[in-house]
């Protein structure tokens, strides 16, 4: 139950401009979570969330995803070294990699955690990434240029 409450926190944080705990309470409990605002408080705490100046000047809550720098050069390397072709269609990004390094590719691009992609399936050689539209796959596609480069 946890774990679906952060991620409708992260969903709810992602969609609306949030101030407070009570309106976040407020939100998750509209989802059909019964929640307090001690939980809130505590999930908080548990994901790390900060404020933010919001749009508007107002505040907001964020989460600050500080990855190590070493893991992402180990992705970033992944990619370079595997990667031969992208291609796009739609909304899917095919990748296609040297023999026996899809899984690895496809692991990589999970572990970026790159908003545009939903998620990616990976056989030998040809990896298929969906995004929820063709904008943000051709996004995938330049960023992932940008790093074979």
């Amino acid at each position: 139950m946890k774990v679906a409450r952060h991620e409708k926190i992260i969903e709810l944080i992602r969609k609306y401009d949030i101030d407070t705990q009570e309106e976040l309470a407020a939100r998750l409990n509209e989802a059909g979570f019964c929640v307090t605002q001690a939980t809130v408080s505590r999930d908080i705490r548990a994901l790390k969330m900060t404020k933010v100046a919001g749009k508007n000047g107002k505040s907001r809550y964020a989460i600050i995803q500080e990855e190590p720098q070493e893991l992402s050069d180990k992705y970033t390397r992944v990619l370079q070294d595997a990667l031969l072709s992208i291609d796009v269609g739609q909304n899917l990004v095919v990748i296609r990699t040297v023999p026996g390094m899809a899984m690895g590719v496809a692991a990589a691009l999970d572990g970026l955690k790159w908003p545009e992609i939903l998620g990616s399936i990976a056989g030998d050689d040809t990896i298929m990434c969906a995004a929820k539209t063709s904008a943000q796959a051709l996004s995938v596609m330049d960023k992932l240029r940008k790093i074979t480069e």
